[in-house]
């Protein structure tokens, strides 16, 4: 894969990407709720019309209209007639609907998450380290003092970057993809951990620890830091479901 592979434009892609089955109205509300929650379709955005979404998600125009009522009754986007007309994403916090969803799973659940998510992320960046150009590391640094630790958006969103340019820098389409799809599924919940500025802080630090083993040719240590770093995340997002329980009782 050639490594001029960029996340930003991989990240869309994925978002419209067909879904590969039977096409229902919950699995694309579902996949553009994550998008949104992740950053990857930013507030006032303009949506791809119901025509063009059905051919990208490969389901029934009926089955697009639905899932954009959804996303409607949900607060997400709203639809604009005329000249101008069209489905545009909302702004607003995730907040609520993130907490709800960890209050949805089970601990074991989200334990299981992480530690899938740990592998392909620890991998890639191993193989990162043995692949990596210098200008690849000139461009991943770059990503990590992007964003600004004081916002919790753009740490957010400079997450998703960071683990999507080191699994391109790892020149694996299939790690790239698997990278997009966990993203969408786990990432809004395991990175909850940055509406709080120490660990803001302590992110990207760990960022960039694995630039600097990646830079080293160090595939081992760009392994361990990537595993230090989810596995915190993991335990503040068990934490916050244990406090969830005790608040809910």
């Amino acid at each position: 894969m050639p490594q001029s592979i960029r996340s930003t434009t991989a990240a869309r892609a994925a978002v419209f990407a067909p879904l590969g089955g039977a096409g229902r109205a919950e699995l694309v509300a579902q996949r553009l709720t994550d998008a949104i929650e992740l950053g990857l379709l930013s507030s006032g955005e303009r949506l791809p019309s119901e025509a063009e979404m059905a051919r990208q998600f490969g389901v029934a125009i009926v089955t697009a209209r639905e899932a954009l009522e959804a996303l409607r009754e949900a607060g997400l986007v709203e639809t604009k007639r005329g000249r101008d007309g069209g489905s545009y994403v909302l702004a607003g916090s995730p907040e609520s609907r993130i907490t709800r969803r960890v209050a949805s799973l089970s601990r074991v659940e989200l334990r299981d998450m992480g530690v899938y998510y740990t592998a392909i992320a620890a991998m890639s960046a191993e193989l990162a380290a043995d692949r990596a150009t210098d200008d690849d590391i000139a461009h991943l640094r770059a990503t990590v003092d992007a964003a600004d630790v004081d916002s919790q958006q753009s740490m957010r969103r400079g997450e998703g970057t960071f683990r999507l340019e080191v699994a391109a820098l790892a020149q694996s389409a299939r790690l790239v993809r698997e990278e997009l799809r966990l993203q969408a599924e786990f990432a809004p919940l395991l990175w909850l951990c940055l509406r709080d500025g120490e660990y803001r802080v302590a992110s990207r630090a760990a960022h960039l620890d694995v630039v600097a083993a990646i830079e080293a040719v160090d595939g081992e240590a760009a392994r361990r830091a990537t595993t230090a770093h989810i596995g915190q995340a993991i335990e503040w997002l068990l934490d916050t479901k244990a406090d969830l329980e005790r608040t809910a009782t």
